[in-house]
């Protein structure tokens, strides 16, 4: 029997904080018996009480392999990879965070037919909730497109309805550090529960990230509190040091993260990858020029798709990069969450 069922996962990643709530062990329980509660704060995924491993003897192990804070935590600032550049797309892309990089290599991605699917996160454009979602079709991307990765969601919850029930085969995820690094787990893992997933799973593009924040507890009790923002108002939050809110106006209001540790995921208090150094592809918005993409291509199979893009005329890169401003923050973020 596999030493390790979803009783070790609660023992020692939920019930001591460091949930980082990525939903992939939600996504890959065999027998749909992980949740994620609604709610305010919600800290961790919650069991119905059967387990195949814990109840019945049989093997599995799926959620405890999948889980990203299983693991040691990522050390490095850059990490590995094989070029770095400023990237934005070369056509219009409505709601664009930066220079809609992303978005430009995803679109191209789908036209060219080398994915059929995007696991990603949507949101209501008047209340800004966010959801987890599988995109298949490059116009719904477009209409999709901007960053919403500062508030939390369970993103990898939705690689069951990719894999399991559409059974997409060739699969592009989008996520923050701590989904890519469970994404990366789930590729390496030898247990046979999860290979359908690994092999599923052709692209992974990590978005740099600071933290997430609970969408209750900052729309409701900080910027509806106590700068009298609506949701509707706001037309893009960027994190980078502070927090800052772009209005449909035009205007900016500057949040410092200080008045926002109420609203961060305890989990994210030990999470010390800035650039998600475990994807094929990285991207932010520090470092680059205004209205361009930092994109950190690491492997192969990332540079693949970048070059399909430069190539199709749907995305342009260019030097110029400022990585001591990546590293100055990356550091800050291993030094602040490895005392944790």
């Amino acid at each position: 029997m596999a030493e390790k069922s979803y009783l070790d996962l609660k023992r020692e990643i939920w019930d001591t904080g460091r949930c980082s709530g990525c939903g992939a062990c939600v996504a890959v329980c065999p027998a749909d018996a992980l949740i994620f509660d609604e709610g305010e704060m919600v800290v961790s995924p919650k069991s119905t009480g059967y387990c195949k491993q814990a109840t019945d003897g049989v093997i599995c192990g799926a959620c405890y392999d999948s889980c990203p804070r299983t693991g040691n935590q990522p050390s490095e600032t850059l990490g590995e990879y094989l070029e770095l550049f400023a990237a934005k797309a070369t056509f219009d892309v409505p709601h664009r965070q930066s220079g809609g990089a992303v978005t430009s290599i995803l679109a191209n991605a789908l036209d060219e037919g080398l994915i059929d699917a995007v696991v990603t996160v949507n949101e209501d454009r008047w209340t800004l909730r966010p959801s987890s979602v599988v995109i298949t079709k490059s116009d719904v991307l477009l209409q999709q497109a901007g960053s919403r990765y500062s508030w939390w969601v369970p993103l990898l919850a939705a690689l069951k309805n990719a894999v399991v029930e559409r059974k997409f085969k060739r699969i592009a995820v989008v996520g923050v550090p701590c989904a890519v690094q469970a994404v990366s787990r789930i590729r390496a893992s030898e247990n046979d529960l999860l290979k359908p997933y690994a092999k599923a799973i052709r692209l992974t593009i990590g978005l740099f990230c600071t933290e997430t924040f609970d969408y209750t507890l900052l729309i409701q009790g900080k910027l509806r509190s106590h700068y009298h923002l609506e949701p509707h108002e706001i037309r893009k939050l960027d994190v980078k040091g502070k927090l800052e809110v772009l209005k449909q106006d035009g205007s900016t209001t500057i949040v410092p993260l200080a008045e926002l540790e109420t609203c961060v995921r305890k989990g994210c208090r030990i999470c010390t990858d800035l650039t998600a150094v475990c994807s094929d592809i990285s991207a932010g918005a520090i470092g680059s020029p205004s209205g361009s993409t930092t994109l950190i291509v690491r492997t192969s199979t990332g540079k693949g798709f970048v070059d399909s893009a430069v190539r199709n005329r749907k995305l342009e890169v260019s030097p110029g990069v400022e990585t001591a401003a990546i590293e100055k923050l990356a550091a800050a973020k291993i030094k602040k969450n490895s005392r944790k």
